[in-house]
């Protein structure tokens, strides 16, 4: 496997490489480039040579190109889904669905290729003005592993079809279907050089990326401290930034919701990717007239989870993605049961038996009695552990929904249409979803408040974010 650079597959130039394991198996699958900062400024140069031919493209001409990548995309899903449990883990039905949202994205944004227009102030006798937008230029996108596809579609989506070109480098654990939808693409009429991959660690293939001073915006997705240290590197050439950095979602149900509907939202919205997925629920709040039943329910759903390799059929989680992550999910659980802030009712182990003793996985996790201003409760657990918390009234259960610094998403189960409008209008959250959870079409603006980050992606508010005006103003 190689980097992609102009269209052309490349191989690092220090031609040294990283192993892409099964993290449910250990079995390597393939290799890629440990590429350098040199390799970054091969893939800018390649950008910056492309940059003239395709801002001069019409919106509409760069929108056909997405809509055929999507259609190729949508004939080849099953094998590329495959690929993406292969090096991701999650089950296949979650890959499937992970490759389609790829492809809608692309569909949406060619959608709306067509009716982007410039504006027309007029100023009376001082004249008239004309606004129109352009691209940045050239823009950086570093992708996590959790949901690889997905996001690369969040990325280059607003990013090609405002008319930039773009250096994308995917995570080393996570890269292989990245690289296929860059292939993809290309095989759709997407130039050489309009969208560059260059794999590698973040260390020295991110921050060249974010240092490189033609890069005029860098949309990043994964942890605060990397967020931070982007923010930090940014500052020198005033780039423009998106960036999403997780949270540590609450699900609020109240008595009055439907509890059967509820339940299947929280093992949905925490197991869904074993949990590994930034607005996954990570805090459940419950109020206290239905918690024992509710918490009964859930524990029963979560005891029957299939937990095993992705591609076998009917499993419903997978591994975790690498070592360091169940290491850190095994340390927080534990932590929390030596300082007795929660009591276990489902899980709280590795499983590491036969057939499990290869792979990376986690028994699914149901946590009660925490306490509120423990780890569980306060940091973001990416994996599937699940603390529970029976609260006396909304007033409590927003009040511990805000506890944290972030504010990426939220849920509020009720019926009480005053109850939702309370919970949109108080708790911190970038989007706040009533009676469902996790979901985030294209068409919908989606990121964070305080530490979850800044800027959004998706829709036309995306759009806006890899473009910027200019003014022509005519004096008649």
């Amino acid at each position: 496997m190689q980097m992609r650079i102009g269209g052309t597959d490349v191989a690092s130039m220090d031609d040294t490489w990283i192993r892409v394991t099964n993290p449910a198996t250990g079995e390597e699958i393939d290799r890629i480039p440990s590429g350098s900062s040199d390799d970054v400024a091969r893939a800018v140069e390649a950008a910056e040579a492309a940059s003239g031919a395709w801002k001069k493209k019409s919106m509409r001409d760069r929108g056909l190109i997405l809509f055929h990548a999507a259609g190729k995309v949508r004939e080849q899903h099953k094998d590329l889904a495959r690929l993406l449990t292969r090096e991701q883990g999650k089950p296949l039905r979650e890959s499937v669905d992970e490759v389609r949202g790829f492809a809608n994205i692309l569909e949406f944004y060619a959608g709306i290729s067509a009716s982007q227009q410039g504006d027309l102030i007029r100023l009376g006798a001082s004249g008239d003005a004309l606004v129109a937008r352009e691209p940045l230029g050239i823009c950086g996108a570093i992708i996590p592993w959790n949901m690889p596809v997905l996001i690369m579609g969040w990325k280059i989506g607003p990013a090609l079809l405002a008319g930039n070109t773009m250096v994308l480098k995917p995570a080393s654990t996570a890269p292989l279907t990245n690289i296929r939808f860059a292939q993809i693409l290309e095989t759709s009429g997407l130039p050489g050089g309009v969208l560059n991959i260059v794999t590698g660690s973040g260390e020295v293939v991110g921050e060249a990326l974010v240092k490189h001073p033609l890069i005029r915006k860098i949309s990043f997705t994964g942890n605060c401290a990397t967020g931070q240290r982007i923010r930090e590197l940014a500052t020198a050439h005033l780039k423009d930034l998106t960036l999403e950095l997780g949270g540590s979602d609450p699900m609020i149900v109240m008595g009055d919701a439907d509890i059967d509907k509820a339940v299947e939202g929280a093992l949905r919205g925490r197991f869904y990717n074993a949990g590994q997925t930034c607005t996954a629920v990570k805090r459940l709040f419950v109020h206290d007239t239905i918690a024992a039943v509710f918490t009964e329910k859930l524990k029963r759903r979560i005891e029957a989870l299939k937990v095993g390799n992705g591609l076998d059929a009917g499993i419903e989680m997978g591994p975790l993605n690498s070592p360091a992550q169940r290491e850190r999910i095994t340390q927080i659980v534990d932590a929390t049961r030596d300082a007795g802030e929660g009591t276990i009712l489902v899980g709280g182990s590795v499983l590491n038996d036969a057939p499990f003793d290869r792979g990376l996985f986690y028994r699914p996790t149901l946590i009660a009695d925490v306490a509120p201003e423990g780890r569980l409760m306060n940091e973001e657990v990416f994996g599937p552990v699940l603390p529970v918390m029976p609260v006396p009234d909304l007033d409590t259960a927003i009040r511990e929904a805000n506890r944290t610094r972030y504010g990426l998403g939220a849920s509020i189960w009720t019926n009480n249409l005053h109850t939702a409008k309370r919970a949109f209008d108080e708790v911190n959250a970038g989007i706040v979803w009533v009676n469902r959870h996790l979901t985030v079409p294209p068409e919908v603006p989606f990121g964070g408040m305080n530490e979850s980050g800044i800027g959004r992606e998706n829709g036309l508010h995306a759009l806006d974010n890899y473009s910027r005006t200019k003014t022509l103003f005519l004096n008649w």
